[in-house]
């Protein structure tokens, strides 16, 4: 998996972003404190099939692990990468339970 993508915190937008050949993958979140909702993943069709998402949801948790925020994953795609990938599940706000 290409990793090479340079994650942009588009904090005006609200929403973690990458730019490729004019296309803007992102993952729309909100911030309370030290909470972050990941409310919407979405990738442009023209990009799909590439795992531009799994990719961007990752540096998305590096980020939000590294600002040591609490997450709260409301977006099926977020949790669903977080469910096979079950080593960012120590990011979770307690209580918040991915099956």
């Amino acid at each position: 998996m290409e990793s090479n993508y340079k994650l942009i915190d588009n904090e005006e937008e609200k929403q973690y972003e990458f730019h490729i050949d004019g296309f803007v993958p992102r993952v729309e979140y909100a911030k309370v404190q030290n909470y972050i909702y990941l409310n919407h993943t979405e990738v442009p069709s023209a990009l799909k099939g590439k795992n531009i998402g799994k990719i961007l949801v990752k540096k998305v948790l590096e980020d939000i692990e590294k600002k040591k925020l609490i997450l709260v994953p409301l977006c099926p795609f977020v949790a669903s990468y977080i469910k096979h990938n079950s080593e960012w599940k120590r990011l979770l706000y307690q209580g918040v339970k991915i099956e």
